[in-house]
């Protein structure tokens, strides 16, 4: 067990995920709580989620977090029966996998945070519910397999099975919707984690006092099935790193611009400040969401053709992008440009 510290403070009051695995099936729970909860409210939140669904364990394998050393912790667990273990401090794995599983499992909550700002607890549950559900290659099945010896029915079954006449066409599309989101950011940080792990690579570390740039994700306002299309990478900065939080997240020294977005990022999207010119742009150029999303603008319509599908004709436009400080170009529907920016086709520029 260990806690994802340095969250947005969600509409319910918690900044904190306490994340809880099965060493044996890797079944995970993602229990929100608040960084000044005591021992006390953990022990509440423990039995209520972990004990109530799966007994006392025999054992657990925790970071030297003080409520987790603590009298009181230490007393509760020896009344059930459960042998405490801690990692040590300069030695936070007590295995590779097991470091592997927490890297990735932090990495898919933080950016899940960041796709749902303060209503990330709203969601969680989701979050769970499509870790539980997603392949695991160290027991080569799903977590939810492991544990009850059968598939699990998921909102893309329901789609299959006709049972949207009784939930509703639109509950439907939007669960699934939201379990494919999350795994595909699961998807992500499984790979970012098997690059470092595979290559022997040495997680990216910053130091207090270093500058970092923040990387941010530009798309634009035409989508397909509510998917957002994004565009190259920019990054904003530098920005001086003033506390490290957790093993992997830092606390940055904002711009007053930027004083909306919750100041804790995860490593993976931080870049040392040795990048070129081209790729960054000052934090005053560009508003940016809560998500690190920052919408650009088309400027132009470069041609348009018709392209054959099996059924029907689609017509398409090339349309050039002001993104940030650069330009680009990518093929978009007419339609759906029409409808989102009808005052490119008024100037005649098509």
């Amino acid at each position: 067990m260990d806690f994802v510290h340095g969250l947005p403070r969600s509409q319910q009051g918690n900044d904190v995920i306490w994340v809880i695995v099965d060493r044996l099936t890797k079944v995970a729970h993602f229990i929100p709580n608040r960084k000044e909860d005591g021992v006390e409210k953990l022990v509440e939140l423990y039995v209520r989620n972990i004990v109530r669904l799966h007994g006392i364990p025999k054992s657990i394998v925790s970071d030297r977090d003080g409520r987790f050393t603590s009298k009181d912790w230490r007393l509760v667990q020896k009344s059930l029966g459960t042998k405490l273990k801690f990692s040590t401090a300069f030695h936070p794995q007590t295995d590779g996998q097991t470091e592997r599983t927490n890297r990735t499992l932090e990495d898919m909550l933080r950016m899940c945070t960041l796709d749902f700002g303060k209503k990330w607890e709203d969601h969680l549950f989701m979050v769970e519910f499509a870790y539980n559900n997603s392949y695991q290659a160290s027991i080569k099945m799903t977590p939810y397999e492991a544990l009850y010896g059968r598939r699990c029915r998921t909102p893309m079954s329901w789609i299959e099975a006709g049972d949207t006449k009784l939930l509703g066409k639109e509950v439907v599309a939007d669960a699934s919707e939201l379990v494919r989101t999350i795994q595909e950011r699961m998807k992500v940080a499984q790979d970012r984690q098997s690059k470092y792990f595979n290559a022997r690579h040495r997680h990216v570390e910053f130091t207090v006092g270093d500058w970092v740039y923040l990387k941010i994700k530009p798309f634009k306002g035409v989508s397909r099935i509510r998917r957002l299309k994004k565009l190259s990478p920019r990054f904003l900065g530098p920005f001086k790193v003033i506390e490290r939080v957790g093993e992997a997240a830092y606390r940055l020294a904002l711009s007053t611009e930027l004083s909306g977005l919750h100041d804790v990022f995860y490593v993976s999207v931080l870049r040392k400040a040795l990048l070129e010119a081209s790729v960054v742009i000052e934090p005053t150029a560009v508003p940016v969401e809560e998500d690190l999303r920052t919408r650009v603008r088309p400027i132009g319509i470069e041609d348009s053709e018709v392209r054959q599908l099996r059924n029907k004709e689609v017509r398409l436009v090339k349309v050039r992008w002001d993104n940030c400080s650069c330009e680009e170009l990518s093929w978009e529907r007419e339609q759906a440009m029409l409808e989102e920016y009808p005052e490119l086709f008024s100037s005649g520029t098509v």
